[in-house]
């Protein structure tokens, strides 16, 4: 009991706002800053979005539908009626909703990668590419890593169009569609292709974080969100904020 109070008193403060985009009586929509743990874990208790959430609606039965890494900002959903629990989390688990995310990654020709499939969608030109191969992230370890077989993750990545694909200071804007939801999938195969994401500790290589320092936050956004709602059978689609 000593050692879970320690963690929570010494957390050190997120000074970004947690946003509400949409509320109704079943589920809550907001756009997560980075650095802001979806849900407790490890040193992370009062910092995280769900513990902010119950306490500003004063609703203690809140839970996410799924999850975003704490250093990727955007847009998750949160289920606030224990009784639709399931259905919101099914959404995700059947892979029923359209998300995009977008990211900054270095403006550099593609590599080809150790394991798994390149595509080019739009040949010859390298991008719009789809990415495959099988993810694999253990228990304890921090990096998840790649190898051959079974594909268990796709992501379908494309050039951004809002900036005209310009690029600054050696990096481009990438507009990234994940068809599967492998833990870091998105960071791994950026990363396969020798385009790690900009921020990124963890890949190529572990940097040793310092928790009270947001000054350079991963690039990476959960842009938006969109799936037929299963309570009210109504299309909802949810954008994120930030930039």
């Amino acid at each position: 009991m000593a050692g879970k109070h320690r963690f929570v008193t010494d957390e050190p403060e997120v000074p970004f706002e947690l946003t509400v985009l949409y509320g109704d009586e079943n589920i809550i929509v907001v756009d997560k800053p980075h650095f802001l743990a979806t849900t407790p874990r490890g040193m992370w208790y009062r910092q995280t979005a769900l513990v902010r959430l119950r306490k500003h609606f004063k609703e203690p039965q809140i839970t996410p539908a799924h999850r975003l890494d704490r250093l990727t900002a955007g847009v998750v959903l949160f289920v606030r009626n224990p009784e639709r629990r399931r259905d919101y989390q099914m959404l995700f688990q059947e892979h029923r909703v359209e998300k995009t995310y977008e990211c900054l990654a270095p403006a550099l020709p593609i590599v080809r990668p150790e394991t798994g499939t390149t595509e080019r969608l739009n040949p010859p030109a390298p991008f719009p590419l789809k990415r495959r191969s099988h993810i694999v992230k253990e228990r304890g370890r921090l990096q998840a890593y790649e190898i051959p077989g079974e594909v268990n993750a796709e992501t379908v990545i494309e050039l951004g169009k809002t900036d005209g694909n310009v690029v600054t200071q050696g990096y481009r804007h990438y507009v990234l569609h994940p068809k599967t939801g492998k833990t870091h999938q998105l960071r791994v195969h950026m990363n396969s292709l020798g385009l790690p994401i900009k921020g990124d500790d963890l890949y190529p290589q572990i940097l040793e974080p310092d928790y009270a320092d947001f000054s350079s936050p991963l690039q990476l956004v959960a842009r938006s969100m969109s799936f037929i709602d299963p309570v009210s059978h109504r299309p909802m689609l949810f954008t994120s904020r930030l930039q």
